[in-house]
């Protein structure tokens, strides 16, 4: 229920943010249309929250049939996973993408859809998927999806209407313009304060996400290993075009696809990798004292860094 709360409070501190760059751009009537727009936003992306993201990266559905086996794998392995999370079997997604990553969408667990790109499928091995499917049906079984994809929404349409307003001018409070200074004021200010926002919802939920997605896996070592080899390759300059053209959904990606930029700080979209990684090891830890306490009660060898191994058990520890 505390999350919950803390999720509308954060929502509606970015809708407050996008009605307050609509009455600097256009006084009380542009803050009026804001709000509506606002609303009309949070209602399409309600119902259309993963053919939104879906069609902005171009994802194919996947299944069984695949002539791919990679492909055929990933989609059994998802439909397997989501039955021993006690949740409907989600649409499988593939993306065309070198980098590897993944994502979920939809608006509840009824209506859920995961992504992964094809450079995810290449450059893991079975289990590592596995460990990241987990995490992303984590995510619907939290609910996080349609949070998460609103908020991305929200956040791009706070950008598209603060670049709006450099070129239409700010207005006062008795509907006067104030000037190119103010629209650049808010040009730079509220996508700050949206960025702010969307990433307090993030990462918090990203920690959350791992714990259940070990528990749903069996396998915490896996997830480990896959958030190291992608956070690897992203650093390394396997781009992702798509996610460079719509910087407001990184957030929904297991892992940053923006940049290799890590760090538990204001600005991260997400934790650093190496304290997701740490507090994994310390489920496997924990797994591997009580192994009923993980759901596959599964002990795995993937390989971690001695850095990693050497951190604390991160933030549940």
């Amino acid at each position: 229920m505390r999350n919950h709360l803390r999720t509308f409070l954060l929502l509606a501190a970015l809708t407050a943010v996008f009605v307050g760059a609509g009455y600097a751009v256009g006084g009380p009537v542009g803050m009026l249309i804001a709000l509506v727009l606002a609303a009309g936003m949070n209602l399409v992306s309600y119902w259309n929250a993963d053919k939104i993201v879906l069609s902005m990266y171009r994802a194919q559905p996947a299944d069984e049939h695949d002539p791919d086996p990679l492909v055929r794998n990933y989609a059994a392995d998802v439909r397997e996973l989501a039955a021993r999370a006690g949740l409907p079997p989600p649409k499988v997604f593939i993306i065309d993408q070198d980098q590897p990553n993944a994502f979920a969408t939809g608006r509840d667990p009824a209506h859920a859809a995961v992504a992964a790109t094809r450079g995810l499928l290449a450059m893991l091995d079975r289990r590592e998927i596995r460990g990241v499917m987990a995490h992303e049906l984590a995510h619907v079984k939290h609910r996080d999806t349609l949070t998460m994809t609103v908020t991305a929404t929200i956040a791009g349409a706070v950008s598209a209407l603060a670049n709006f307003g450099v070129f239409f001018g700010g207005r006062d409070e008795e509907g006067r313009p104030t000037g190119m200074l103010g629209a650049i004021l808010v040009a730079v200010l509220a996508p700050l304060a949206a960025a702010v926002v969307q990433m307090a919802i993030s990462r918090g939920r990203e920690y959350e996400a791992d714990r259940e997605g070990a528990a749903i896996s069996g396998d915490p070592q896996a997830l480990a290993s896959a958030l190291q080899k992608i956070d690897a390759y992203a650093r390394g300059g396997v781009y992702n075009p798509d996610a460079e053209a719509h910087p407001a959904t990184a957030h929904l990606f297991i892992i940053n696809p923006l940049a290799g930029k890590g760090g538990d700080n204001l600005f991260a979209t997400h934790p650093s990798t190496e304290n997701r990684v740490a507090a994994l090891l310390g489920l496997a830890g924990e797994a591997a004292r009580s192994p009923l306490r993980m759901r596959g009660g599964g002990t795995t060898a993937a390989p971690v860094t001695d850095r990693a191994r050497s951190r604390a058990p991160g933030p549940w520890g």
